[in-house]
């Protein structure tokens, strides 16, 4: 229980009408689970309005109204709070009842359109192998140090947020690592959280069903740098041409990270093989098990990431030197006949061509590429005919195949699709909108040493199809296909 008094410091009230002495002992933003004693915050989201529910929320127990707008008839036991942003004031009011969690560790943000889950991933086992207990926030999984809470959503909300960094503060954690999504910047999910430091690792073509543009899209990537604090660092990937637009008037102290120019951090690929990476990582030459370009990026992002925060340069090495990649990220599986599955997550025109690259580069012209690719329903519609002239252009064969579908009907996601394949392409292409077959076709196609990349869904276990998530898992159908069940390049 927490006085509303206390829990409203910081934020901008505009009225109250009612005492601010009352005790508050939850805080909700879905009237349906509103018990007595709770703080309801009404706040206006992309499919509905909160302030509808405020009868919900009272005649269920809230003692507390947070909103934008004050209900016309207003009850003279119930406090209500106007503010101009609801889904900002709650993030003060969830830092404020959790006792300031982001305070009490070294938070640390990572955005960008690929790279996340992996960096992520990386400095979590990182710190922990170190015997650091740290948490993790991440598009798979939550950490509180060595407990895992399945996650929903790349980036929690705000309550569960604060919540979640309260538990690793319990558990002793000195850490967290967390991906930052535009969506949750967008929608104030991680107001009133306190970061010591801010990774950018690249800007490509997403989610512009929801920022609508391009430029809204950099700009909501942006305002969490420009939001940092003069005490944080902002680290970025300097080879990523937006990484100027992302430090303008980022008061934090900047770094910068790159393969291919003048930085702060670098590194370069002696040798990328199927095995792994050989590289120099600022004069250093280190082993990898992480596979092509784009990890090189994850690793050195890790790297720099980890010295920031003060760990000695070889330990780290040694450490990220014994990793192996994360779930469905290049993971890899060899079928008795010599045939080579890679499963990853790649659902952006960028990060598809950045796996089907890896892989041209590992095989050097030796035996096909097949790749089976998709796109989801209720998604931003403009990738994919990119998406599909990428695979048919770097892949000897392509099948297009159902991803998420959702609402929409998957044949009409693979027309729009067909429409990016150039003409010469068409001769190799296959469409098959069940993704179980699409898989079997593409192993009886293949024959001894050819590659088959399984895109778009990686760690994902289920298939979401008319607001039903039917179990699937791309790995064990294809494990099922070549007659094994073990995923050779994980523990």
């Amino acid at each position: 229980m927490k006085p509303l008094r206390k829990i409203l410091t910081g934020v901008k009230v505009l009225r109250m009408h009612g005492s601010d002495e009352k005790e508050i002992s939850l805080l909700h933003f879905d009237s349906r689970k509103v018990e007595q004693g709770t703080l309801f915050a009404a706040i206006r989201g992309t499919q509905t309005d909160g302030h509808q529910y405020i009868p919900q929320a009272i005649s269920s127990g809230a003692h507390a109204i947070l909103c934008e707008t004050l209900p016309k008839k207003l009850q003279n036991n119930i406090t209500y709070i106007e503010v101009e942003n609801s889904a900002h004031a709650l993030g003060i009011i969830a830092s404020n009842f959790f006792d300031h969690p982001s305070q009490a560790l070294q938070l640390i943000g990572i955005t960008g359109t690929n790279g996340k889950t992996t960096t992520v991933s990386l400095l979590y086992q990182l710190f922990e192998e170190l015997g650091i207990k740290t948490g993790m926030i991440s598009t798979i999984r939550n950490k509180v140090h060595q407990k895992t809470i399945e996650a929903t959503h790349t980036t929690p909300d705000t309550i569960q947020l604060h919540q979640l960094l309260r538990q690793m503060v319990e558990a002793g954690c000195r850490y967290c690592f967390m991906e930052v999504s535009s969506h949750a910047i967008d929608q104030q999910r991680i107001a009133g959280l306190t970061f010591a430091g801010g990774i950018f690792t690249n800007l490509t073509h997403d989610h512009l069903d929801y920022h609508k543009s391009f430029a809204r899209y950099i700009n909501v990537k942006k305002t969490f740098f420009d939001q940092l604090s003069p005490e944080a660092f902002a680290l970025v990937n300097k080879d990523d041409k937006h990484a100027k637009v992302i430090l303008q008037n980022c008061p934090a102290s900047a770094y910068t990270y790159s393969l291919s120019s003048m930085a702060n951090f670098r590194c370069k690929i002696l040798e990328n093989t199927v095995q792994g990476l050989h590289m120099t990582i600022e004069g250093q030459e280190v082993w990898f098990r992480l596979i092509g370009r784009f990890n090189a990026y994850n690793l050195l992002t890790t790297y720099a990431t980890a010295v920031l925060l003060g760990l000695e340069r070889t330990e780290i090495l040694t450490g990220l030197s014994q990793m192996y990649p994360v779930d469905g990220r290049f993971t890899y599986v060899i079928s008795p006949e010599k045939v080579i599955a890679v499963i990853d997550y790649a659902h952006t025109p960028d990060a598809l061509q950045n796996v089907l690259e890896t892989i041209n580069d590992i095989r050097q012209g030796v035996g096909q590429l097949i790749t089976i690719a998709g796109a989801g329903g209720n998604r931003d519609p403009l990738k994919r005919p990119v998406m599909a002239k990428i695979a048919t252009q770097l892949s000897s064969r392509v099948i297009l195949t159902s991803d998420n579908p959702r609402d929409e009907e998957p044949e009409a996601i693979l027309e729009e699709m067909k429409k990016g394949v150039p003409a010469e392409f068409m001769k190799n292409l296959l469409v098959i909108s069940n993704r179980r077959e699409a898989i079997k076709t593409a192993c009886s196609l293949a024959q001894p040493g050819d590659y088959i990349l399984i895109a778009g869904k990686g760690h994902e276990t289920y298939q979401e199809i008319k607001g039903v998530k039917h179990p699937f898992d791309d790995q064990t159908v294809v494990r099922e296909v070549f007659g094994i069940n073990t995923v050779i390049n994980k523990e």
